[in-house]
């Protein structure tokens, strides 16, 4: 958790994905939103928002969301009508889902 003034709490845990999501949201802070950098907002974006720690990674998705002009809900839309016309993971291990 953080404190009112944004900074990590001793309760904050450490996600064991961290490392290679910053190397993603790093890129994606570069990027623009093209449909699998939209997919992977989504997906990265529903595994922190609840997550008691990576306050850094957090913070960089929602800065993200707001350069690339969408608020979560449009966000998720955006990113259903992705999967519903194209098959965005093809070739990545589509058979596995990784939302957690």
């Amino acid at each position: 958790m953080a404190d009112n003034s944004g900074k990590a709490t001793s309760k904050d845990q450490q996600h064991p994905l961290w490392s290679s999501d910053r190397q993603l949201v790093n890129t994606l802070l570069e990027a623009q939103p093209t449909d699998f950098h939209v997919a992977e907002l989504a997906r990265l974006y529903i595994r922190y928002q609840d997550f008691p720690g990576a306050r850094d990674i957090q913070s960089d998705l929602k800065k993200v969301l707001t350069q690339w002009g969408f608020t979560e809900e449009t966000l998720f839309e955006r990113s259903r009508q992705i999967h519903q016309i194209a098959q965005v993971y093809k070739g990545r291990g589509s058979q596995r889902e990784d939302w957690s």
